[in-house]
């Protein structure tokens, strides 16, 4: 059992090797945790916020598909000072062996990398996901942990037992003690004391050291690669394997009208978009402003957006956007967007350095960044016409545009004083 100190030593690895697929054309050319999200953040920062809000500070991140882009993000928005020797964001990727050439699943990554656990010495180990829009004060989760001298704890959201089918379902008894894991069932057991709602996995975990390297050593012996489907299962049948109720999870400096237990995978293009909703509205159900708890990303050192003239609605605006006389309505601008007069924008995400030309029309749209709209472009109003200008269209009639040309930017300079971008 772990020996009760007080404040154990904590280190964490974050799976950041997603491809992403539902995410495409998103993820066509960068990994999932290096999305951008909301106006100026990626994806992967919401859990970096987390553990370092939460005094987790020895973070690795294991990458894998096409990392260039979040490694690039890390170096320039997650550098911290070299006084301080534990306290760092480091980015790891496949080790390379004869015998593996990339990482063979969640556990694998963990196994590759217990070289670099073996360095620190930690009591705890937390292994999460860089996939999600949350805030969580982890130092709760570690505390229960604790309290019920686990050696390994799930963080689990309630979620209605007609949802629980999109989800890893958790089985426990009352205490919270890990009975069982279903892969998406179409009839899930509910929670002991709640029959309405079922506990799904939300990817988080947390390990004591020692139980950790002996199951992944077991792991690698046995050919198992993945935390959900080989190891934490084998686990719960040995060990003591608790889920922690995320929904009891207290964020300092949350607003009364948010939504407390807010998490979103955002696994598709269409949940991708209703979370940048969710922080929309002058009563968001995320507010990305939190001062007692801040979302950490990018250093960006260009100007401020300005608004020459046009109606806008519900709009949030990125650092050194213009806006010219143009309307815009429930929608996301990300930094040095241009967007000219007589343009029009409902309900999009418009990426970084994205210049859209005169009375252009886009409606329930995601434009990724680098494109250049040309006047009098309608995009979101024919989805035939859309499909043949090679967009891609989802299933809720969401239109998507790939990473535009980097080089026009490069070439342009950009109207709003480029050489800030990143």
């Amino acid at each position: 059992m772990l020996e009760r100190r007080g404040r154990e030593k904590v280190m964490a690895f974050v799976m950041a090797g997603g491809e992403g697929s539902r995410l495409r054309p998103l993820t066509a050319d960068r990994c999932k945790p290096a999305v951008p999200f909301g106006s100026r953040y990626r994806i992967v920062d919401f859990v970096l916020s987390n553990l370092a809000n939460s005094d987790i500070r020895s973070i690795y991140l294991l990458v894998q598909y096409k990392p260039q882009s979040l490694i690039e993000h890390i170096r320039k928005a997650w550098t911290v000072s070299a006084l301080f020797s534990d306290w760092f964001v480091a980015v790891v990727p496949p080790q390379m062996t004869k015998e593996c050439m990339q990482f063979g699943g969640t556990a694998d990554a963990v196994y590759q990398s217990l070289h670099l656990m073996n360095m620190h010495r930690p009591d705890l180990v937390a292994v999460f996901g860089a996939d999600h829009i949350y805030r969580m004060d982890v130092r709760q989760m570690v505390r229960f942990h604790c309290e019920n001298e686990a050696d390994v704890t799930v963080a689990a959201l309630p979620v209605p037992l007609d949802q629980a089918s999109n989800f890893g379902i958790i089985e426990t008894d009352v205490a919270g003690r890990i009975q069982g894991f279903q892969e998406k069932p179409a009839q899930a057991k509910p929670m002991p004391n709640d029959s309405r709602r079922a506990y799904a996995s939300m990817g988080n975990y947390l390990f004591r050291a020692d139980t950790l390297r002996q199951a992944l050593e077991e792991a690698n012996q046995r050919g198992e690669t993945d935390f959900g489907h080989h190891v934490l299962p084998r686990l719960s049948q040995t060990h003591r394997v608790f889920a922690y109720d995320f929904s009891t999870n207290v964020v300092p400096g949350t607003k009364p009208y948010e939504e407390a237990d807010y998490w979103r995978d955002v696994g598709t293009l269409d949940t991708y978009f209703e979370a940048h909703m969710d922080v929309l509205g002058i009563e968001p159900c995320f507010d990305a402003f939190n001062p007692q708890w801040p979302i950490y990303s990018s250093h960006y050192q260009g100007p401020t957006a300005r608004v020459i003239r046009g109606m806008l609605d519900n709009v949030l605006l990125g650092a050194a956007t213009i806006v010219s006389d143009a309307t815009i309505r429930n929608s996301l601008l990300r930094r040095e967007v241009v967007v000219e007069p007589g343009a029009v924008i409902e309900d999009c995400v418009i990426m970084d350095y994205v210049h859209i030309g005169a009375g252009a029309r886009l409606r329930h749209a995601i434009i990724d960044r680098h494109n250049k709209i040309t006047p009098g472009t309608q995009i979101g109003y024919d989805h035939e016409q859309d499909r043949a200008a090679g967009y891609h269209v989802t299933e809720g009639g969401l239109v998507v545009l790939p990473l535009g040309d980097v080089r026009y930017y490069a070439r342009e300079g950009y109207r709003n004083g480029g050489g800030y971008s990143e």
